[in-house]
This record gives C-alpha cells, structure tokens and sequence, in this order.
C-alpha cells in the first residue's frame, strides 16, 4: 500500500495508485486541440499569473475549459473551470492562488472525453513520490489499452479521457524510477500517438514530446532568467519570453536548479508535425520548427492560385485562418485582395463546436459580409478547410445575399476524407463532407458555390518553405505515420449501458 508523504490541499481520494483531490481528474486532448504552457522560475514569483497570460495567447486552441496549477513550496494549488481564460480566471479567483516558482496550464478543447468537470486539466496527483501536475495536447490511439491494464492493477478512473492514462503511466513508472524525468522516459515506451506535454513536480517542470512530433511544443526564457514552455511561440511573448528552439521529437527537457537538461533517447524518428498546425490552428504570428505560420498560409495561397485559377473582381478569405492564403492567392493572381467578411470576435470557432447545433448556431452570428466588396462581383472566396460543409454552406449563402454575381471557393488544404486520431475533432467518416460526395462539383453544388478547388497534398507538403515537408496528412491520404488500434471515438470511454 502507497503511504501519503505530501500533502495537497483539501480533501484526497485514495486508491492503489495515487491519490487525488476530490474533483481533480483527468483529461483529454485537442481541440482544435489543446494548449500547454508551463513555467520554471528560479525565485519565487507570481507564476500563475504569467500561466494565465500564456493561456490568453493559446486561448484559439480551446475554449470549453481551462486550469492552472502552481507549486508553492511543493505544495500544489489549482483552479479550474469550464469556460475561456478570461471567464474562469477572475481577478478575484486569480489572487486566490499563491505565489510560486513552477506553474503549468492548459486550454482545452476535447477530442477524447466530453464535457465533464473531471475531464479538466491540469490533472493533479499525489502519490508516495511526491506531487504532479500534467497537462497534455494531443491524443493516444492506445489508451484504451493502457486503461485496462491500469484497472487490472486497481487504478480507479475519474474521468474519460486519454491524458488520465498518462498520468496513471507515468506514476508506475515513478514507482521504479530514481526521478520523474526518467518515468517520463519510460513511460513514453509505452504510450503511443500524439502528446505534447508539461509536467509540474515540486521542484521541476518537464517537458516532453511524442517521437514523431505530432504537436507542437517550444520553449524559451525570460530577461529574469525564468524558462518558459508553450504549444505556440505567440504564448512565450506574452511573459516576454525570447524563443529558443522547439521541444524535439521525442525530448524529454528538465527545467530545475540545475539549468536545462535534455534527454534525447527516443528521438531520432521521421517527424510528422500534423500539417493543420499551418493551416489551422495556430496563430499566424507563431513560428513552428523554424518556419512562420503566416508565411505558410502565404504559401498556400500561392500555390491554390497557381493549381486553381479563376476569373474574379476580387479575392476575400474567411476570418481569421483564411486570410493569410487569400493574401497569398490575391498576390499570385493580380486579382485585387479585399475584406469580406466582419468577423463578431466573441464567438469561438465553429470547426470545433461539440454538436452539430452548436455549430449551426455559431455560424449564424459569427460573420457579417461587407457588401460593398461583394456586390455585383465576381468572388474568390478563400477558406482554411471543409469538412462538415456546415460553415461553408452558411458562407456562401452570405455572399449571395449580399450580392455576389458568383462564388468560386478556394480551400486551402486538401479535400479532409478521413478521420485524425492525434488530437482534431473528426474522429469518424461520415461526418466528412468529401467523403459523402465524391467530387468537387458535387461539393460545390451542396454549399451553394460556382466551382470549388482544393490545395493539393503535395503542395500542403511544400507550405512550410521545405521542398517536401515531413507532415502528417493521414486526414487527406489515409496514410498515418502509426498504426491505429480499432474502437477509436471521441467518447470511446463515455458508453452508456445496454439493457
């Protein structure tokens, strides 16, 4: 039987494994995925604060939850809530946490696990040796097996979500291991699929990464010397943090009292960054391994224009992914760029609403067009992706109303035709609008457009600046850099009885 040797405040939860508070628990990944952002300090600081300002810059990746958790003098303290940052983390709730030299924090949106209060991160145990705190981007396509194994040696599970197997992994591990950065090592032998993580101990913060990269993480450092650790490079500005390099593939980083030590035993692997973190996700003023994201949807743009030309008065892109690419087509082209669309900045993304009502009364109020640009004209309407074909019907409809003679529709991705298991919400076929219809006519008739094209793989390949990318595109192909195990789901741990 595990002893309790440290104290977290409140009130525990006891079972084989470890201890948690009551309500604490486990959580899933992406959102559009999810973001993590962690910081080390040398001296005690208000390290929660500068958690809460990096959770603002990733707020674009999640918005259904979020959570800090902060070490003062190893004893772990943390709110939680559904909501965005700026709704959970009042002025008053914010001061309600104590100073510290380690934080950690996440924004989530879920990929796997639904709406439940024990699905928020950070997940915060404690155990006999000593307290963590995880937070997790991405999606393991083995949790279900790592679960059952878990159980079978008397883990209780509090929640439905694939982070909350990490978690239980890496306590075993810890068990047998001399520290919590070489459980990390270990357990990563273990899990398979997309992760990006922090991870708070009482005295460090760690940082590591899935072999193939799936997510993006990097980390930076303050002008007082604090290290800092983010799923975008725009997190690490917001504590003016100075970008040093990304986690790599495969990575373990420590961040303690004796600096910065990295331990690079299961890297080595092709990396297969997902290509959305381009075209999607992340913000533009982000660098991911090297490259500008604002660059990139330049690129596309580019190269949409070149593929798939049209006659048109003038270029306009969906808000806010869409635009960098309706820049970069509008300069290929020579056709003139412009505004089309007010975007109503209150509402979160529609792409990753949780149901389809959600999204449909999203796109109601999220844009208004700017008819005087569209009037009379003939429109290259520019979009990030389709894959419900929900918002883009919305949007096309919107143009016509306006009075737009026609509507040509430029994607600047490739047609998504299957689902992603490393962290977005498309976890099953027939919610794939180029799946149902099998070409691009057929498409174009059903959101309303006069013609319809999409990016090609193997520029989606190339957006990056690299002649040829090393990007996972198993959503447009098929192809995915790991096997997949069957019994994938969003709430493949939410099944409700059969009677």
């Amino acid at each position: 039987m595990l002893a309790l040797l440290t104290r977290v405040s409140r009130q525990m939860l006891w079972h084989p494994c470890l201890f948690l508070k009551r309500g604490d628990t486990m959580i899933g990944a992406l959102h559009e995925e999810c973001g993590v952002f962690g910081i080390w300090s040398p001296v005690q600081t208000a390290a929660a604060k500068n958690v809460y300002w990096g959770l603002y810059a990733l707020q674009h990746r999640g918005q259904e939850s979020c959570g800090i958790a902060v070490s003062c003098d190893g004893v772990f303290e943390q709110l939680r809530g559904d909501g965005l940052v700026g709704e959970v983390f009042t002025p008053q709730a914010l001061s309600s946490l104590k100073d510290g030299n380690i934080a950690v924090g996440h924004v989530r949106y879920s990929t796997t696990g639904g709406k439940n209060p024990n699905n928020i991160q950070p997940i915060v145990v404690c155990h006999m040796k000593g307290n963590m705190a995880l937070c997790h981007n991405g999606n393991i396509v083995n949790a279900h097996e790592l679960r059952q194994a878990h159980e079978l040696h008397g883990a209780i599970y509090h929640g439905t979500t694939d982070t909350e197997s990490i978690a239980y992994t890496i306590v075993s591990e810890r068990l047998k291991a001399p520290s919590t950065e070489e459980a990390v090592a270990q357990a990563m032998v273990r899990i398979q699929g997309a992760y990006s993580c922090v991870l708070m101990t009482a005295t460090k913060l760690i940082a590591f990464r899935d072999p193939h990269g799936f997510r993006p993480l990097c980390y930076g450092q303050t002008p007082d010397g604090a290290y800092v650790v983010a799923s975008e490079s725009c997190a690490l500005e917001t504590v003016q943090a100075k970008l040093i390099r990304e986690v790599e593939p495969g990575e373990v980083l420590v961040f303690s009292e004796k600096g910065v030590q990295s331990d690079r035993r299961h890297c080595g692997q092709q990396s297969t960054l997902c290509v959305f973190e381009y075209i999607y996700f992340a913000r533009p003023d982000s660098v991911i391994q090297g490259a500008s994201v604002h660059s990139a949807r330049l690129c596309a743009g580019h190269f949409l224009a070149r593929e798939s030309p049209a006659n048109a008065d003038v270029v306009i892109g969906v808000p806010d992914s869409g635009i960098d690419a309706a820049v970069g087509f509008a300069q290929e082209s020579g056709i003139p760029y412009g505004i089309g669309f007010l975007k109503n900045k209150y509402i979160g993304r529609s792409f990753i609403a949780p149901t389809q009502q959600m999204r449909e009364n999203a796109v109601k109020i999220k844009l208004n067009v700017i008819a005087e640009t569209v009037k009379n004209k003939r429109v290259i309407l520019i979009d990030d992706s389709i894959v419900r074909g929900t918002t883009s019907r919305r949007i096309v409809r919107l143009l016509r109303e306006a009075g737009a003679k026609e509507v040509h529709m430029r994607v600047s991705s490739p047609p998504f035709r299957y689902p992603c298991f490393f962290g977005t919400d498309v976890d099953s076929r027939e919610n794939l609008i180029a799946c149902r219809l099998s070409t691009d006519d057929e498409i174009a008739r059903e959101i309303g457009a006069d013609s319809l094209a999409y990016l090609s793989v193997e520029s989606a390949h190339r957006i990056s600046g690299d002649d040829a990318g090393t990007f996972c595109d198993g959503c447009f192909t098929g192809v995915y850099p790991i096997a997949i195990p069957a019994g994938q789901g969003k709430n493949r741990f939410e099944q409700h009885i059969h009677r």
